[in-house]
C-alpha cells in the first residue's frame, strides 16, 4: 500500500528536520502503546508514524523517497522500522524525552534484562570509479563481542550475581533535591541492579571480549559521497542475551582529476585547438564507461557544452544512467614557430580584407553607434 509520509506526519514537503521531528514526537506521544494498552488502532498509527519519521528524518532515505517513492526505498533494501524493540532502540532519544527514560518504557526496561550491543561506525574511503561502478570490499573492524564462556552474563559458569544493596536491585537511587526527588543511576552497580562477585575468567565480568572481524561489503553502483550503509548485527555484542548492535559504514568518495559528479550527471572539460574548433573535428573522449566518439562542428565556440546521453552515473534504483556533459575550451597557442606566425599573419590579412569587402568591421560599427 502506497503511503504519503508527509501527510502521515502532517508536515509540508519542504519541512525541515526539526519540524519533522516535532511532528513525530506529537504523534508518538498520542499513540504510544504504553499510553493506549490493547488499542490496536493506536498501535498501528504509532508504527506508521514511526515508519514515516525513519524515512523523512534520514536525509538519504528522504532523498530516495522524494525521487522514487516507497518502491525506490524497498529496492534500496529498506524494510521499515521493524518491531517495537527496534523502534525503541533506534529512537531512544525521542522516547527518553517523552517518557523520561532511554529506549523503551518502564514496562520494557529492566536492570536485569538483556542489553543490546552498542552501534559502531566505520569510515570507508573509496575511489571515484569504485563509487560509480560499485565494488565489493572487505573491511576489518575491532569490536567487543559477546563472551562465549559466560554468554554475555559476565558471571563465572555455575555462579550467580548478588542483588545490589545500594539500590535494592532497581538500578537507580532516589535523591532528594529541595522539593524534588530525582532518580539517578546507582553508583555501586552502574544501573545493573546486581553485583558480580564471581566474574568470568575470560571477560573479567564485562560479558564482552575484544576481537577483530572481517566484514564483507557490497557497495552498489552509483553510491555517492557521505552515503551510509547499515549492517545489522555487526556492531558490539549484546549482554545477558541481548542482540548485537549495528555497524554503520560511512562512505567517502575521492575526487577525480578529470570527471566531476553532480548526482547522476558527469561533467568534464576538454581542450580544443583553434583549428579543431574552426574547421570541426571528430575525436574520442574518455567517459566513466570507456571511450565515446564526439563530433565537433565547424565554428564551435569556447564554452560550448555537448551532451552524451546515458554516459553518466548508474542510478541506485537500477533505472538507467544519467548523462555526461562535456564543455570544450578553445586553447590559444603560446609558443609559435616563425612559420606559424607567418601563417597567422596571412590569415589575419585575409580576414581584414574579407571584413572590408563584406562591410564595416566590429569596432567601426561600435564607434559609429556611440557617436
Amino acid at each position: 500500500m502506497d503511503r504519503d509520509y508527509y501527510k502521515i506526519l502532517g508536515v509540508a514537503a519542504n519541512a525541515n528536520g526539526e519540524e519533522i521531528k516535532k511532528a513525530y514526537r506529537k504523534l508518538a506521544m498520542q499513540h504510544h502503546p504504553d499510553r493506549n494498552p490493547g488499542d490496536k488502532d493506536a498501535e498501528e498509527k504509532f508504527k506508521t508514524a514511526t515508519e514515516a519519521y525513519e524515512v523523512l528524518g534520514d536525509s538519504e532515505k528522504r532523498k530516495i523517497y522524494d525521487r522514487y517513492g516507497i518502491d525506490g526505498l524497498r529496492n534500496s533494501g529498506y524494510r521499515g522500522p521493524g518491531n517495537f524493540e527496534d523502534i525503541f532502540s533506534s529512537f531512544g532519544d525521542i522516547f527518553g524525552d517523552l517518557f523520561g527514560f532511554s529506549g523503551a518504557s518502564s514496562g520494557r526496561h529492566s536492570p536485569h534484562g538483556p542489553i543490546q550491543g552498542a552501534d559502531l561506525r566505520y569510515d570507508l574511503k573509496i575511489s571515484f570509479m569504485e563509487a560509480v561502478h560499485g565494488i565489493e570490499k572487505q573491511i576489518e573492524i575491532t569490536k567487543h563481542d559477546t563472551c562465549w564462556t559466560c554468554e554475555g552474563s559476565g558471571l563465572r559458569p555455575g555462579h550467580k550475581a548478588t542483588t545490589c544493596t545500594t539500590c535494592q536491585g532497581r538500578g537507580q537511587v532516589i535523591r532528594a533535591q529541595g522539593p524534588f526527588r530525582l532518580a539517578t543511576t546507582c553508583p555501586s552497580c552502574r544501573g545493573a541492579g546486581e553485583i558480580i562477585t564471581d566474574p568470568c575468567n575470560d571477560c573479567n565480568g564485562t560479558g564482552l571480549i575484544a576481537k577483530k572481524k572481517k566484514v564483507s561489503l557490497r557497495i552498489p553502483a552509483g553510491v555517492d559521497n557521505e552515503a551510509r550503509m547499515r549492517l545489522r548485527g555487526e556492531g558490539e555484542g549484546g549482554r545477558r542475551g541481548g542482540p548485537a548492535g549495528d555497524l554503520y559504514v560511512m562512505i567517502y568518495v575521492e575526487a577525480h582529476d578529470f570527471f566531476e559528479r553532480h548526482e547522476d550527471e558527469i561533467i568534464s572539460r576538454i581542450p580544443l585547438s583553434i583549428t579543431q574548433a574552426t574547421l570541426g573535428h571528430k575525436l574520442e573522449v574518455p567517459t566513466i564507461h570507456g571511450k565515446s566518439k564526439l563530433t565537433i562542428p565547424k565554428g564551435t565556440q569556447s564554452g560550448t557544452v555537448f551532451t552524451l546521453k546515458g554516459e553518466g552515473v548508474p542510478r541506485l534504483r537500477g533505472q538507467g544512467r544519467g548523462d555526461m556533459h562535456i564543455e570544450v575550451k578553445v586553447t590559444t597557442p603560446t609558443e609559435l614557430t616563425e612559420r606559424q606566425k607567418e601563417l597567422l599573419k596571412e590569415f589575419e590579412t585575409i580576414e581584414e580584407e574579407k571584413k572590408q569587402k563584406d562591410g564595416d568591421g566590429f569596432f567601426k560599427k561600435l564607434f559609429n553607434a556611440s557617436a
